[in-house]
């Protein structure tokens, strides 16, 4: 791994301790590392450094999210996403009292 890595690495090489703690996950390669790994094994550099477990969570969350909202929601968040940071407090605390005042039914 660590003759195959120092290949494709055009930094400083690395010694077969310092791969050898990657391994053992006692540290994590840095970013330019990383991204060597990645192209190296063909997988993205997230899946390297969070899991295809946190990956695949992801990909859950935000088909919700694109499933889950229609025109007229995706309109008003742009709009909100468009105001000041004082104004986006205040209606963060409008819509948060709306939902302590009107918890959702289950």
């Amino acid at each position: 791994l660590e003759r195959e890595f120092n290949q494709r690495y055009w930094g400083k090489p690395m010694t077969l301790h310092g791969v050898r703690r990657w391994l053992l996950g006692e540290t994590l390669p840095s970013q330019d590392k990383l991204l060597v790994l990645a192209e190296w094994l063909g997988v993205a550099p997230h899946v390297l450094r969070f899991g295809e477990e946190v990956t695949s969570r992801i990909d859950e969350r935000r088909a919700r999210w694109d499933s889950g909202i229609g025109y007229q929601e995706r309109e008003i968040f742009e709009a909100f996403l468009q105001l000041p940071v004082p104004q986006r407090k205040m209606v963060r605390e409008v819509i948060l009292a709306f939902v302590k005042a009107y918890p959702p039914q289950t």
